[in-house]
């Protein structure tokens, strides 16, 4: 079974999400606030970025993260 790393920077306000072990990748800005961290090797998604995670509607101490599993 792979294992997910995530990532909470509060500071940054970013969420880092892995599919697999974090190395040096190629980023790709998809313009909703989304960065797609790729092996440069094989162009294959292995994580992203999510920027300005945590709008100000949201209280300090939840965060909304949706998960599905098929």
């Amino acid at each position: 079974m792979n294992k997910i790393m995530v990532f909470f920077d509060r500071e940054g306000n970013t969420l880092d999400v892995w599919f697999e072990k974090p190395r040096k990748i190629i980023s790709e800005e998809t313009g909703e606030e989304v960065i797609l961290k790729k092996d440069p090797k094989t162009n294959k998604v292995i994580g992203f970025e999510k920027l300005n995670f945590i709008s100000s509607k949201i209280k300090p101490n939840e965060l909304p993260v949706e998960v599905i599993v098929n």
